[in-house]
């Protein structure tokens, strides 16, 4: 029977959380916590909590089915309601780290785009592309309806209820109206009419303050309201408040400023007492650098960029943001961990080509950074640091990457095109790299291609260099593991193959050339002894669904694996009943990338768009 190591062995001691996700002319909104110490926002299933003040400082809530699309605070700051495509909204605790679920409801079939609180915390009104109705208002604790959310005959995309009494209710359509209502029970009133805006109300927001509310549209404008009674007063900014469509607005807590994020890529700062302009911020000139959504939490104004980055503006110097939050908005694909100059590294490539460089200790832990210049256009499929202190990358766009992690900047002479689409590279001392390749495995030297193995009589799926260049181990999905022998600029093929359980996943070199470890599709990771003639050393098993990745730990004694049942194994070598389980280490969604900082210290990368760090004692 397998020994299983007890979960308090495992310590997850960092969560460095995604961006949020975006989509290009969607507005993104982003929840504020009422005690102005936390902002929030949503990616893919997952809900991001983050800590204004150190944003490293992240907590992830993952217990939606569902793409999650909007989360907000109770005015208590006890509860979220969150909401996701399906019409599902989920009220959760914030207090405890479990997040329990207090209630779940379905107000209509369909996304949901924006949900509002009353300031007692205790009605909630959800708006969105429901199929019978838009909208929704109802008692937190029952589901029971305190209204109706009617007068639209579009996607309703934002929400927002007055924060005083008399209670007001707001709401902005596709139909490029507005709609204000009086409650509870809340009745449509009046609509605010086709004469304002031309185009799609994109978001509706009152002051903190109730006295006024303004609305946002995709024709550039933003317009001021009465807070009480719907009347309108003025349009920011004369004709138009921005060039391009606003996505987002948000007050100042003192209810005299707001700013908005608009797709011409600034966010401006309004004086609401003379309408006028105080500030332009100008996010940059590329299409990624477009506001969709903005928040004002205390004394930080944020914005978020369409590449997902998170602005810190700045009143002084409107030009450069005080700090900007990078790191990844899609799903990450591959992940390794470099040491240079006493810190530790963390690279990550995702769905989009985007690397991200994540620094660990020191007063920069948590740190996110990217290299500059052109990179991968497209998935990032696996990824290794060589002796040079290169990064190499290979990618779905047909090409392998050699970019410095000293310079942190692309090259187009660091780039090497492919004949046929890389999905897996691995990397040994002396320059030497080894690219599998669809139909194809491609030797490299010092950036450059050497020899190509093609008309293979099987598929390549991995690859891996011994540490001491002698052999090129290539799995493939008939499940064998052929021994190429490296001989100068050639693979030779000697007829020496090993057999693995099933079609190769995965594999990889014991970082002193000991052991070749192979994960498979049947659910089984099998290690070779390299010295006994590549003798089965043991087989491990334990994962319930195909196993697609692994990593040695740098005692050599050490190894684990991720596969598509969301499990983490670290096995023991010399002991396959030895077993540390990390269960759910990405709840909801695959382990896709595994790499150790040191013995200790394991980090993961999934679907989620997250990287974790776990502390494990043997």
């Amino acid at each position: 029977m397998p020994y299983e190591i007890c979960n308090s062995d495992i310590l997850q001691n960092h969560v460095f959380a995604s961006l949020p996700q975006m989509e290009r002319g969607v507005a993104k909104v982003l929840g504020g916590d009422p005690k102005g110490n936390n902002f929030l926002y949503t990616n893919g299933k997952s809900v991001i909590i983050r800590n204004i003040n150190n944003p490293a400082i992240a907590d992830i809530y993952t217990e939606h089915p569902h793409q999650v699309t909007v989360a907000k605070y109770a005015p208590s700051g006890f509860y979220i309601a969150s909401g996701d495509v399906s019409g599902k909204i989920r009220i959760w605790d914030t207090t405890q780290k479990e997040h329990l679920l207090k209630y779940e409801y379905q107000p209509f079939g369909g996304k949901i785009k924006d949900i509002a609180w009353t300031e007692d915390s205790k009605r909630i009104a959800c708006v969105g592309e429901g199929r019978e109705k838009f909208g929704a208002v109802f008692l937190w604790d029952t589901g029971s309806s305190v209204g109706e959310i009617s007068g639209h005959s579009k996607v309703i995309n934002s929400v927002d209820i007055k924060q005083t009494r008399p209670y007001r209710l707001i709401s902005g359509s596709d139909d490029n109206c507005g709609a204000f209502f009086e409650g509870p029970p809340f009745k449509f009133k009046f609509s605010i009419t086709v004469s304002d805006h031309s185009r799609f109300v994109n978001c509706v927001r009152f002051s903190p303050d109730g006295n006024r509310f303004c609305t946002a549209g995709a024709d550039g404008q933003i317009f001021l309201y009465d807070g009480k009674t719907g009347e309108k007063i003025c349009a920011l900014g004369g004709a138009k408040a921005h060039e391009g469509g606003v996505y987002a607005v948000s007050w100042s807590p003192d209810s005299s400023q707001l700013i908005s994020a608009s797709g011409d890529k600034t966010v401006k700062l309004w004086d609401v007492g003379t309408s006028t302009a105080l500030t332009t911020f100008n996010m940059g000139a590329d299409v990624m650098d477009q506001q969709l959504g903005c928040l004002w939490q205390k004394d930080h104004l944020l914005s978020v960029s369409l590449s997902g980055y998170i602005n810190y503006l700045d009143k002084s110097n409107p030009d450069r943001p005080l700090r900007t939050i990078k790191g990844h908005s899609k799903s990450i694909q591959s992940l390794t961990v470099h040491k240079n100059g006493g810190r530790s590294y963390i690279y990550s490539g995702s769905h989009d080509g985007h690397i991200n460089i994540l620094s660990l200790g020191g007063g920069h832990t948590g740190e996110n950074n990217d290299f500059s210049g052109k990179g991968h256009s497209n998935l990032v499929t696996k990824m290794a640091v060589d002796d040079a202190d290169q990064l190499v990358t290979c990618s779905m766009d047909d090409t392998v990457r050699f970019t410095s992690v000293t310079k942190k900047e692309y090259s187009a002479s660091n780039l090497v095109k492919m004949d046929v689409q890389p999905k897996h590279v691995s990397v040994a001392a002396g320059g030497l790299a080894l690219a599998v390749c669809i139909g194809q495995v491609v030797f490299l030297k010092d950036k450059k291609k050497v020899f190509t193995l093609d008309s293979l009589d099987y598929e390549p799926e991995a690859g891996a260099i011994h540490p001491g260049g002698s052999t090129a181990a290539v799995g493939g999905a008939d499940g064998k593991v052929r021994l190429y022998s490296v001989q100068g600029s050639t693979l030779k093929d000697e007829g020496k193959s090993v057999e693995a359980k099933g079609p190769v996943t995965d594999m990889a070199y014991s970082k002193d050339g000991a052991y070749l470890a192979v994960t498979d599709e049947k659910k089984v990771v099998t290690v070779f002894t390299v010295a006994d003639n590549y003798s089965v050393k043991n087989d491990f098993y334990g994962h319930h669904a195909k196993v697609v990745t692994l990593a040695w730990s740098p005692d050599n004694e050490h190894f684990a694996s991720g596969g598509m049942d969301m499990m983490v194994y670290v096995w023991t070598v010399n002991d396959a009943d030895k077993r540390l389980k990390i269960p759910d280490a990405h709840r909801l969604h695959h382990v896709s990338g595994l790499a150790w900082i040191d013995e200790h210290t394991l980090v993961t990368t999934s679907h989620d768009a997250s990287v974790k760090q776990w502390t494990l004692k043997f």
